[in-house]
């Protein structure tokens, strides 16, 4: 599958040769790995300790961009405003909306979190929306499609805010059950299982057959290199039938994309769900905040065809009939892409380097593949030709019952979700004050994490529940320090 958006240098087969040995999985675990500190290649960042370590520019950003990243940085942290508005260049939110600003929901550039309790607000988190779709629907470009539909009335999420004049669609609601879980040497854990509830519908019942699913907002470190990396790369680790026996069957996510008009392979979102940083960042600003994008022109975000008086409602729209102009979202779009990935911490502490070996033999980096090359790419030094540690493989894998939604994306079914990165996640606490993770951020610790893994990645989960107290914190300690 080609990369439309990227201007490859084509590899050479000693190149290949290069970043075959250079990927491939460690036999020495009494010393790090080379290059492992660095888990961006020559775009890491130093790692600070204090809440701006998400926040730098990579270190491959050449000095005439540095500019338009600092332009970006002021872009994600703007609060818009409604129409109108004596600012021009700041109105046009909602009149729906989950978020005024980008950084509203990534907090600091690291993740967002569920309520804590209720009066705390939910604004880093939603619940997406949408119904079975009508017989017949399908997307011929894409096999295994999953045909759904917005809901006819609250559209493909629901937002909990709203501008003067306009109720906001619901409240979410929260109920956690909590589950022991008893680990080797007689230790335990708890589990908080989540009930989601849209309480308070402004516009009437849900439809028939909705399906509802949470969403925390993810780090945004590395997404650049991410999009970087060839999709003829990610698409060798495929393995739908689970050819090689290792009862791991990833699948390839495929979306459809706006801006190329064609299918591409999906890398951001939890469902993978967007082929592209420019996607992403445009289907954000629509559905989050309610800013029309040279993407996603609709001046009234997410607001359906049924809420007739929202989507009359002014619009802050620029003489291109967008909320943002092509080029400061382009702006946004660079900052997005090029936020810097921290150096890892630790790399040759005794019990990293045990806890390292705990994860590769415990299976973990058949899913959370630690390394990849980026592409060379024409004109792009901030990313190109880059020895990476995302620790993941960007593909969809079937998590089990306990962490399904029920509700498909695109070729995603309900249990399915994209290998998440793990680089900077032993940053969480001092990034983004707290340590909740997954998708709907029900786990409090990475141990939590890891619990809640089933499905493809039941006997990993077990291993790590009987194994002995020692390994299992060694696996921890080395997480955190990446």
């Amino acid at each position: 599958m080609a990369d439309p958006h990227l201007s490859v240098i084509p590899r050479t087969a000693a190149e290949l040769a290069r970043i075959d040995a250079v990927t491939a999985p460690p036999e020495d675990f009494s010393v790090p790995e080379r290059f492992e500190a660095r888990p961006a290649g020559a775009a890491t960042v130093p790692a600070r300790r204090d809440a701006q370590a998400f926040a730098q520019p990579a270190a491959t950003v050449p000095e005439a961009r540095r500019m338009d990243f600092t332009l970006g940085d002021a872009l994600f942290q703007k609060l818009w405003t409604s129409s109108p508005s004596s600012t021009r260049a700041s109105d046009g939110l909602g009149p729906l909306y989950n978020a005024r600003s980008c950084q509203s929901c990534h907090i600091r550039d690291g993740r967002g979190h569920a309520p804590d309790g209720p009066d705390d607000s939910a604004v880093s988190m939603f619940l997406r929306v949408s119904v079975p779709a009508a017989p017949g629907a399908h997307m011929p470009e894409i096999t295994d499609w999953i045909a759904t539909a917005p809901d006819p009335v609250y559209g493909g999420q629901l937002q909990d805010f709203a501008t003067v004049g306009h109720p906001a669609e619901y409240r979410l609601q929260i109920d956690y059950e909590e589950i022991p879980v008893a680990l080797s040497g007689g230790e335990t854990a708890s589990l908080r299982r989540p009930t989601y509830t849209a309480a308070d519908l402004a516009y009437g019942p849900l439809a028939e057959g909705a399906m509802l699913s949470p969403r925390v907002a993810p780090q945004m470190i590395g997404l650049g290199l991410l999009e970087a990396i060839p999709s003829a790369e990610i698409l060798a680790l495929v393995d739908p039938e689970d050819a090689d026996g290792d009862g791991i069957s990833g699948r390839a996510a495929l979306a459809w994309s706006r801006e190329h008009d064609r299918a591409m392979l999906g890398r951001f979102g939890w469902k993978a769900g967007e082929a592209t940083v420019r996607e992403q960042t445009a289907a954000a600003f629509s559905g989050d905040i309610g800013i029309a994008t040279p993407l996603h022109p609709d001046l009234w975000g997410d607001c359906s065809a049924a809420q007739a008086h929202c989507r009359a409602a002014p619009h802050g729209a620029d003489a291109d009939g967008f909320e943002i102009s092509a080029e400061a979202f382009d702006t946004v779009a660079y900052y997005t892409a090029n936020l810097g990935v921290p150096a890892r911490r630790d790399v040759g502490d005794p019990q990293v380097l045990h806890g390292k070996r705990v994860f590769h033999e415990t299976g973990c980096a058949d899913c959370h593949v630690p390394k990849h090359v980026t592409a060379r790419l024409e004109g792009e030094p901030e990313r190109s030709f880059q020895l990476i540690w995302p620790f993941t493989d960007l593909l969809l894998h079937d998590m089990g019952e306990g962490l399904a939604d029920h509700r498909p994306e695109g070729r995603a079914t309900g249990r399915e979700w994209r290998t998440p990165p793990l680089w900077g996640v032993g940053l969480t606490a001092g990034v983004s004050g707290h340590t909740t993770f997954l998708h709907d951020g029900r786990a409090r610790s990475l141990l939590e994490a890891i619990l809640w893994h089933g499905g493809e990645a039941q006997p990993h989960r077990d291993a790590v529940i009987s194994m002995a107290p020692a390994d299992r914190a060694a696996l921890i300690r080395y997480l955190e320090s990446l």
